[in-house]
């Protein structure tokens, strides 16, 4: 660090300066859409904003801001990602370090993990008075509970209410979470008991959702259906899709498929009808017995479908192979195609693993060729399929197709040449190549699909930040 501020001697006038304009601004105009536009255009956290904010004061333009938390939070957020955080705040000349200055300082420090120097700056806000309200202690919360830290939470609960500071919705949802992830039974009633109680907090469906997780995994199914349905009383508005696949994916590990279905009835009531939502009702349907369900849930989208979702179809591919339906598999990618909807790879690489569980090696060789041809750059196909399918070839003495399908291989793939050596070589390992392909394949679909697993903690992304 030394280093880098000996070489550069002028970054803290910068900061200064910028760090002066946003926090003496006392008019009450808002960052123009102009500036805001630049800056969020600056996707890359390793490249700072400062040139961005310097170019628009030489512009001769006005920097002025309502309120300087934000502003100042992803300023200093952009340095955060490169190390500089204390630099930074040493450069602030004490008299200007307000609460804006450490609230944002406290809320990088606690999106990033650093414990020490995030207690360390709460200890600072205390003595200098800044942490008589709720928004300090929720991001010091929150840090405890991502990180685990349960008895240093229970003392900073202790503290504020010592100093009679009320609890907000964001501080309930946290000790949920916290509670539901210690399965702390008692605790959660307690807090749920709280809430109802409490005429500054409007409960919503979230906390109930949580709560109902908590019971769920200490395997208290009615009280976590009471849950869930106390919840569903409470959905409306913008997240009323997110609220119904959250429930969807409950009723689905409590094992209540009557349920699922009147979740999803409700759901389509709400007026909208959101690609998640039939991904998540699809694979909700699939984890019971049976296909029909799911099928007819993806006729539905289909009948409806504004914008292609090409999982919801991965979905079904890879169920169909996953069982040994490579022929169901087989017709349906083919009814895809002729829709007139493009076909993607990650398809046809699920219906590659399908041949190869039914044994039609042949065709799954063809299918990963075609698959690996016409994939995106960085795209790697399901790589024990591919082994699977150079072994086939090589058993076949078709010498002319093994090389074929190397070539494409390493002109699509990208593969490390350690990676393309062992397939070359034929070194794989082949032991259960089937069993592996499906396991990578399933895997895949879990990665794609943002499912709600049965016991998850549930976590409220406006609890991280004051």
């Amino acid at each position: 660090m030394s280093l880098f501020v000996r070489s550069n001697p002028s970054l803290c006038l910068h900061i200064h300066g910028v760090l002066r304009a946003l926090c003496f601004s006392t008019d009450t105009t808002a960052i123009s859409h102009s500036l805001k536009r630049r800056i969020s255009m600056v996707e890359d956290p390793m490249v700072p904003i400062i040139p961005v904010i310097e170019k628009w004061i030489q512009e001769g333009q006005v920097l002025i801001v309502k309120s300087p938390f934000d502003a100042l939070y992803r300023f200093i957020l952009s340095f955060m990602a490169i190390g500089f955080l204390g630099f930074i705040a040493n450069c602030v000349p004490e008299s200007l370090r307000g609460l804006e200055v450490y609230g944002a300082l406290l809320n990088c420090y606690a999106h990033y993990k650093h414990l020490e120097e995030a207690e360390a700056t709460m200890r600072k806000m205390r003595e200098m008075g800044f942490v008589r309200n709720v928004l300090s202690y929720n991001v010091m919360l929150n840090l405890y509970y991502q990180m685990g830290k349960y008895e240093k939470l229970e003392e900073l609960m202790q503290e504020k209410e010592k100093w009679g500071i009320c609890f907000s919705n964001i501080t309930y949802k946290i000790l949920l979470n916290a509670y539901v992830a210690t399965s702390n039974i008692e605790e959660i009633k307690k807090i749920l008991m709280k809430m109802e109680a409490d005429p500054l907090v409007s409960i919503d469906w979230y906390a109930y959702v949580v709560a109902a997780n908590g019971y769920l995994k200490a395997g208290l199914i009615d009280k976590t259906l009471t849950m869930l349905w106390r919840s569903e009383q409470l959905i409306s508005g913008k997240s009323a899709g997110f609220a119904c696949e959250t429930l969807l994916s409950l009723c689905t590990a409590v094992g209540n498929k009557e349920q699922v279905y009147r979740v999803w009835n409700l759901y389509k009531t709400k007026g909208r009808s959101l690609n998640s939502s039939y991904h998540c009702m699809i694979n909700s349907l699939l984890k019971f017995d049976g296909v029909d369900g799911a099928e007819r849930i993806w006729e539905e989208w289909v009948s409806i479908v504004k914008f292609f979702d090409i999982q919801i179809p991965n979905v079904m591919v890879s169920t169909y192979s996953k069982r040994g339906l490579w022929e169901k598999a087989e017709a349906f990618v083919g009814k895809i195609v002729a829709s007139g909807i493009k076909i993607e790879a990650s398809t046809l690489d699920r219906l590659a693993t399908g041949y190869h569980v039914g044994g039609q090696m042949l065709k799954a060789s063809e299918t990963i060729k075609k698959a690996i041809s016409i994939s995106q750059p960085g795209w790697k196909p399901n790589m024990y399929t591919l082994a699977a399918c150079l072994e086939y070839l090589e058993g076949q003495g078709d010498v002319k197709k093994t090389e074929d399908l190397l070539k494409i291989v390493k002109e699509h793939c990208h593969l490390s040449s350690v990676s393309y050596d062992r397939l070359n070589s034929n070194i794989i390992d082949k032991e259960n190549l089937c069993a592996r392909a499906l396991d990578h394949m399933v895997g895949e679909n879990h990665a794609l699909n943002g499912e709600t697993p049965a016991a998850t903690e549930f976590e409220d992304k406006d609890s991280a930040e004051i």
